[in-house]
């Protein structure tokens, strides 16, 4: 297995424990110059509401740099006000495999700190 297959595969168990709570999920997805974040309904077909750093309202935030943790703390504050403003608080987190760590962590707490619970 490397480690991409891993990661995938942990990905897999979580998002089918969430299918089973049929609960909006809080997607994140990295790269190692961009994070990305999406609201996805219960059914998993539609996107609600999304962020990322690529984004124009995010990077006029930004200083320079798309790739740390300040920057997903930024997509962390954007994604709870869009989730909000579409009327859903409570989600659940789906990491997509990636380590709850460092840039991940910083979009979840930063999340969290704005309204959304998960």
């Amino acid at each position: 297995m490397n480690k991409k297959s891993s990661r995938l595969r942990r990905a897999r168990k979580t998002r089918s424990k969430i299918r089973e709570l049929r609960r909006y999920r809080l997607t994140v997805h990295r790269t190692p110059r961009h994070i990305y974040a999406q609201v996805i309904d219960p059914e998993g077909g539609k996107v609600i509401s999304s962020a990322s750093t690529i984004d124009k309202d995010v990077r006029k935030a930004l200083n320079g740099y798309s790739g740390n943790a300040s920057a997903a703390t930024t997509v962390g504050q954007i994604i709870a006000e869009r989730a909000k403003s579409a009327g859903i608080t409570q989600v659940a987190f789906d990491r997509s495999g990636f380590r709850y760590h460092g840039r991940v962590k910083a979009l979840a707490e930063a999340a969290r700190e704005n309204g959304l619970e998960f």
